[in-house]
């Protein structure tokens, strides 16, 4: 009777992995259409064509270029070997998620880096931590999920490539940069 209870057991966890899985939906696609457009230009006479353009830095808003403007500073640094966003950048932070949810067009691209030490991977992972929390608090503030992308350069973007504690303090940051920056 043991026997029988057993086979039958088995024959029942076998069946129930021998059912498939729903086929699921494949990924999408971003949509990375510009959202500005560059003047109309005449092609052939009474024809006008727009022809969409990226923005470029010279594009950007006044207020994000303009140095004694707070939202002009695209920095955060961290200490070594952490990933949590220091008190003195928060107003910095309030400030990008502000204008981000005052202009529901604009996109910001949040880039972690760190500095040589390490491996490639623990440094990759690391600046993913460190983009995703400025990314996390930005959202938390008013911006919304679409409108801020978090990368990781890990060491591969180096501000500075001396090997002193001050080079490695400016290589330990996040960098934002806004759409036409990048």
């Amino acid at each position: 009777m043991k026997k029988l209870l057993a086979v039958a057991a088995v024959v029942a966890l076998l069946a129930g992995c021998a059912s498939t899985r729903p086929e699921e939906p494949k990924a999408g696609v971003e949509d990375r259409t510009p959202t500005t457009t560059a003047p109309a230009v005449p092609t052939q006479p009474g024809i006008t064509t727009v022809i969409p353009v990226a923005p470029t830095g010279d594009q950007l808003p006044n207020v994000l270029r303009d140095p004694n403007n707070i939202l002009s500073k695209r920095s955060l640094f961290y200490d070594y070997d952490k990933y949590d966003v220091r008190d003195e950048y928060k107003p910095l932070l309030q400030a990008y998620a502000r204008y981000l949810a005052q202009n529901r067009n604009a996109k910001m691209l949040i880039q972690g880096n760190c500095d040589e030490r390490g491996s490639r991977e623990y440094n990759i992972a690391l600046g993913q931590k460190r983009s995703d929390g400025v990314k996390k608090m930005l959202l938390l503030m008013g911006a919304q999920e679409g409108q801020v992308e978090s990368v990781s350069l890990g060491e591969e973007k180096p501000r500075c490539t001396e090997t002193t504690e001050t080079c490695y303090g400016q290589n330990r940051r996040s960098d934002m940069l806004y759409g036409g920056e990048y």
